[in-house]
């Protein structure tokens, strides 16, 4: 199965972010830790030169004499200044030359180091199993070197350094999940116009051979647009060249079917053999039929949408065309022996009056040919719900249920059909009715039984 347009779009723009959203928060966090641990250790640094300003000796006192002992006189005070921390334990000790604690904590005593004046270095060690972080500076004591070492806990850090972690998670999120929203928003608006184009397409009848609209779709499938376009050209040009040739053909055969028809008639009206009556009536029949064979045809080459659309419409009543229609119906009704009736209402149109006519005389026919002798037909207009509506019911046999779609295929007839008829007739109604913007739906009547065709307009081709 082929993937998707969307689907691969997606997965190119979405499947990145599952490696670069974890990279950018190692990074933004490796970033952040840096200056962490610089800060907190600057901290340190300043507590070991503030205890260093306590150091007494060899050329930090103006008085001591060069074999002076190394002293601190740090007061109380400010011992409990230093170690005051509302969340870590602060440690010091004050090393000589030699590495001799001089005061303060014995444990920072560990491990040795060997430092210059001024040289500054942290270390990292554990007290009590407590890890400390610990900064050692190198102090002048006359001739060498004394160290001041001040150490804390790491409770400080580790907050600072979660919550800088939490807040990284948090950012990156925040900006994954709007990458993530914005593609897929992005591909949704951008695959619309090939949507619509898909939609427009899908829904479009057989014969619709309208060129697909350009306007609104992205100039990377104009290529595509403009090939449909030349192919609905080419179709519709065969279209209209068989419909051509179709058109001629009937209009051809009328003459000599009508001269044939008429001869006939004669012929069965004047005297003549009676051995040869049956045969005269069955040419009759046959011509008749023929001749209804082409004027349809001649109807159905008319009603392709490809044809309708160069006749423009005007504006109409069906009230009016079932009238006049009513004039040329009754007197072949009656012949029947059918009740043919009409209950008409204004029902206004925008349409092509000699097709109209032409989907209102097959259905009337349908309905005299298929209901029977001593049948009741009734032709109605109406608006309803704001839109024009034409039915013709018959309470004849009807068709059932399971051949109704099969009913407007061209030359096919009910099961249980009866009749001369050719399978025409509702295939060049549908065919109107399309072109018309209009539905055709068969239904049973409310009595139970017979045929009602009902050819409704939508409310965006009814006139006004």
């Amino acid at each position: 199965m082929a993937r998707s347009l969307r689907h691969t779009l997606l997965s190119w723009l979405l499947l990145p972010l599952l490696a670069i959203v974890p990279a950018a928060a190692g990074l933004q966090y490796a970033l952040m830790l840096k200056p962490t641990h610089e800060a907190f250790d600057q901290a340190l640094f300043n507590a070991a030169a503030s205890v260093a300003s306590y150091v007494r000796g060899p050329g930090l006192d103006d008085g001591a004499t060069a074999n002076a002992p190394v002293g601190f006189d740090m007061t109380a005070q400010a011992e409990r200044a230093l170690r005051t921390d509302q969340f870590d334990s602060i440690y010091y000790a004050v090393l000589g030359p030699d590495g001799k604690r001089i005061a303060g904590d014995p444990p920072l005593q560990s491990p040795a180091l060997t430092l210059a004046v001024d040289e500054r270095r942290v270390i990292e060690l554990e007290l009590d199993g407590t890890p400390v972080r610990m900064a050692a500076l190198g102090v002048a004591c006359g001739a060498a070197a004394c160290q001041v070492r001040v150490g804390e806990t790491l409770n400080k850090r580790q907050q600072v350094l979660r919550e800088s972690l939490l807040g990284t998670l948090t950012g990156v999120l925040a900006f994954a999940l709007a990458s993530v929203a914005t593609i897929v928003l992005a591909t949704r608006q951008a695959l619309k116009p090939l949507e619509r184009l898909g939609a427009q397409l899908g829904t479009r009848s057989l014969d619709d051979l309208r060129p697909v609209a350009e306007h609104g779709t992205p100039a990377e499938i104009h290529g595509v647009v403009d090939a449909v376009n030349r192919l609905f050209g080419r179709v519709r040009e065969g279209s209209l060249a068989q419909q051509a040739f179709l058109a001629d053909a009937a209009h051809q055969l009328r003459t000599p079917l009508a001269v044939l028809k008429n001869e006939t008639e004669l012929a069965l009206a004047e005297p003549h053999p009676p051995h040869m009556n049956a045969a005269l009536t069955r040419l009759n029949t046959g011509a008749t039929r023929a001749a209804r064979l082409s004027s349809q045809l001649l109807a159905l080459a008319r009603s392709d949408t490809a044809a309708q659309a160069s006749i423009a419409n005007e504006s109409l009543d069906l009230k009016n065309l079932a009238s006049d229609a009513a004039v040329e119906w009754v007197p072949r009704a009656l012949a029947c022996g059918v009740d043919l009736g009409f209950e008409l209402h204004s029902a206004p149109v925008q349409g092509r009056q000699f097709l109209l006519r032409e989907l209102l005389a097959n259905l009337i026919h349908n309905a005299l040919e298929y209901a029977g002798a001593g049948s009741l037909v009734t032709v109605r207009t109406a608006v309803l719900d704001g839109a024009a509506v034409l039915e013709v019911e018959d309470n004849g046999p009807g068709i059932a249920a399971a051949d109704r779609d099969a009913a407007f295929q061209r030359f096919k007839r009910g099961n249980t059909a009866a009749g001369a008829g050719s399978g025409l007739g509702l295939a060049i109604v549908r065919d109107i009715a399309l072109g018309h913007g209009a539905t055709v739906s068969l239904h049973t009547p409310p009595v139970g039984r017979g045929l009602l065709v009902r050819v409704a307009w939508s409310r965006l081709t009814t006139a006004q």
